[in-house]
């Protein structure tokens, strides 16, 4: 664990000036340290590369970031453990907000369909690199299988998924006619 994700910061971090943000175009590009703790984070083998390439325009305080993120990881299989390279290819789209008023516990908020991906920021800087980060979080399948999955799963003695659950044993009855 490196020393910013023992102080709660994130693994990868690019920090940015809502005010200087109009027009710039950054490459992010974790080292690899950075891409060493964000495998673990999300439980992979190891991170090869993440790159993201965005441009940012800037209205008013908000900020829209819009790119790719691109990234080849090793993974392991959900159920066998067996090592898997995994290349992901991303369309990326934040909105970096200022930080909205605090709601009661009891208050009802309704957000809309644009609100929904939007990240909210204190004081006058957001951070790009997290926001990148978690949208890597989100293109793992935490359910992927490798070749050895069926074999892994044989010999535990557990059947395929769709072998599993309330319909598979329905499947197995037959229906008696009157």
């Amino acid at each position: 664990m490196n020393d910013n994700a023992r102080a709660g910061a994130p693994e990868y971090s690019h920090m940015l000036d809502v005010r200087q943000a109009e027009g710039k175009a950054p490459r992010l590009e974790p080292r690899e340290a950075e891409r060493a703790a964000i495998a673990a984070r999300f439980g992979l083998v190891r991170i090869d590369r993440m790159v993201a390439e965005l441009e940012l325009h800037r209205h008013d305080r908000v900020v829209e970031a819009r790119g790719r993120l691109q990234a080849d990881f090793v993974q392991p299989c959900a159920v066998s453990a067996e090592d898997m390279d995994v290349s992901v290819d991303e369309a990326l789209f934040f909105r970096f907000v200022p930080e909205a008023t605090v709601y009661g516990a009891d208050e009802e908020v309704e957000l809309s369909a644009e609100e929904w991906d939007e990240i909210e920021y204190s004081g006058s800087h957001f951070d790009l690199g997290e926001a990148v980060t978690q949208s890597l979080g989100l293109a793992i399948d935490p359910f992927l299988t490798g070749p050895q999955a069926d074999a892994a799963r044989k010999a535990a003695g557990i059947g395929k998924p769709e072998e599993q659950g309330g319909f598979a044993a329905l499947k197995g009855l037959k229906l008696g006619k009157d």
